[in-house]
């Protein structure tokens, strides 16, 4: 690169991080004010969970274009204030953090000492969200605690770029752009192919979504591909694995088509349905994933109308062969 203009494009990388900082700081502070009115309507008793989900559907209803205010949303907003409305300390650290962060704290850290730990260790080390929620998952703050030791310089060295600390899907939806965050360019395009390759199957497939979100508890999952088959008349999710197949990607298929079946399907709309798709270098697994509700007769029709699992197997061949 050229040393005269290096200034100019600190500059520019600069104004951007502050760019993405300052909405997610607008982000957070609209989900705290939130909270706290719903917070305060629920004190009062002039509000319950129902109404809570009335407000969902009238912001969706009125105000499509928003994104990120599903009624689960909401309870998370009130919980996330009224976790942290007695504790001012930590009302700065709050808004230097992505929402996705402030969920996977508050949700799954017991104290407000661990609280603040995480909310100080995303901060200062500008994790994503799977840092932060790997280090949670390892006790790194019990580790610390009882070693009585400072945080490993190691930890320093992993520091991702501050634009992706903020990559958050909520930040997204909130300035309604579409979502460009992805595990990797590797697996983009795998999806991608995918997706075009099961369109070319037959017209009955509808595309739905890439990386389609769905909420249970405190957690966002993301499902690779969501498609709506309109000879069955159901959601079909796919997931697409590069590695062996392993028993609980099955598991986890079927968590998704529970969430599926709970907060998205319609009630004229059958059982919802998974397809997941597992390569590695030895070989190609297709596994369909079917809700233990439907009847022989059923299960037998979605088979008949889902694609053949050997044109599924040989395309996932053909792909990873073309990208190694």
């Amino acid at each position: 690169m050229d040393k005269r203009f290096t200034d100019i494009i600190e500059l520019i990388k600069q104004s951007r991080s502050n760019a993405i900082r300052k909405v997610n700081e607008e982000l957070i502070d609209l989900y705290w004010n939130i909270g706290g009115y719903i917070s305060k309507k629920v004190e009062l008793s002039e509000w319950g969970q129902s109404v809570v989900k009335e407000l969902a559907q009238f912001i969706q209803t009125n105000e499509p274009d928003l994104k990120g205010f599903s009624d689960k949303n909401l309870w998370r907003m009130k919980q996330f204030y009224e976790t942290y409305k007695e504790f001012p300390k930590v009302s700065t650290l709050l808004r230097e953090i992505s929402w996705s962060h402030n969920l996977a704290i508050f949700s799954r850290c017991k104290s407000i000492e661990e609280q603040e730990f995480y909310m100080k260790l995303t901060k200062h080390e500008n994790y994503s969200f799977r840092e932060l929620d790997r280090q949670i998952s390892s006790s790194l703050f019990e580790r610390t605690m009882i070693g009585n030791s400072k945080l490993s310089t190691v930890l320093r060295d992993t520091n991702t770029n501050v634009v992706n600390t903020f990559k958050d899907s909520y930040v997204f939806d909130f300035l309604n752009l579409p979502e460009t965050f992805n595990e990797s360019d590797l697996q983009k395009g795998l999806i991608e192919q995918m997706k075009n390759f099961i369109l070319e199957l037959g017209r009955d497939f509808l595309f739905i979504s890439e990386e389609y979100k769905v909420q249970v508890g405190n957690s966002d999952f993301y499902i690779d591909l969501l498609f709506y088959h309109r000879g069955l008349q159901c959601l079909v999710a796919f997931e697409l694995k590069a590695d062996k197949f392993k028993p609980e990607h099955l598991g986890q298929l079927n968590f998704y088509l529970e969430a599926l079946d709970r907060d998205v399907k319609r009630q004229n709309e059958n059982p919802s349905i998974g397809v997941l798709l597992c390569k590695d270098k030895d070989s190609e697994v297709v596994e369909y994933a079917l809700s233990r509700s439907l009847s022989p007769t059923m299960v037998s029709e979605y088979k008949t109308q889902l694609p053949d699992k050997k044109i599924l197997q040989q395309k996932l061949h053909e792909l990873f062969n073309n990208r190694l």
